[in-house]
């Protein structure tokens, strides 16, 4: 029989299981038995492997070179959700919509270093005034912007490197509704 308790050993159940506990406070430590302090070795077998994960330590920055963030395709399971409730034009692709709503939404989620949620969604939607009546130069706008931008991404890069971090750092709801300075929101 392993050693036990004597807890233990009026519990039959319990007399072949061996506890370890944690060592109480009252009893002293020697100081060869004190924790040391571990440091991490880099680790020169490892190999970025995964597709969001960063391979060199600088980060490109700039101009057509995408924002990196967690969990970025999510974006677009959440904007085919939202896409119910756009108001869109007949001649506007619903998949051009959701792609462009997705990666605006990525950008502004990741610029917070999180992944994309619904209010990220909401205000990628509501610059492009899809949540109401749009003025009818902003749906035209649209229209050329966001024609078959799911299929080039140089287009797309340059639509999410066209939106300034001002418009970004909005609320969902200062966006729900059209707005007369669209211009100034898409940074053209």
């Amino acid at each position: 029989m392993a050693s036990c308790t004597p807890r233990c050993a009026r519990l039959p159940e319990l007399s072949d299981t061996i506890y370890n506990v944690a060592q109480p406070s009252f009893v002293p430590i020697t100081t060869a038995d004190e924790v040391r302090p571990a440091f991490a070795r880099p680790d020169a077998t490892h190999v970025a492997g995964r597709p969001s994960e960063t391979r060199a330590p600088n980060e490109l920055h700039g101009k057509g070179t995408g924002f990196h963030g967690p969990d970025q395709g999510y974006a677009l399971s959440l904007a085919h959700r939202l896409s119910k409730q756009l108001t869109l034009r007949a001649d506007e692709d619903r998949h051009d919509v959701e792609v462009a709503g997705a990666l605006i939404a990525s950008r502004r989620a990741a610029t917070l270093g999180r992944a994309p949620t619904t209010y990220d969604l909401e205000v990628a939607f509501g610059i492009f005034g899809f949540f109401g009546d749009a003025p009818a130069d902003l749906v035209d706008y649209r229209y050329g912007a966001l024609q078959s931008i799911s299929h080039s991404y140089v287009i797309q890069r340059a639509l999410v490197d066209q939106i300034p971090e001002s418009t970004l750092a909005l609320q969902p709801a200062e966006v729900k509704a059209p707005r007369a300075d669209w211009r100034a929101l898409l940074g053209i």
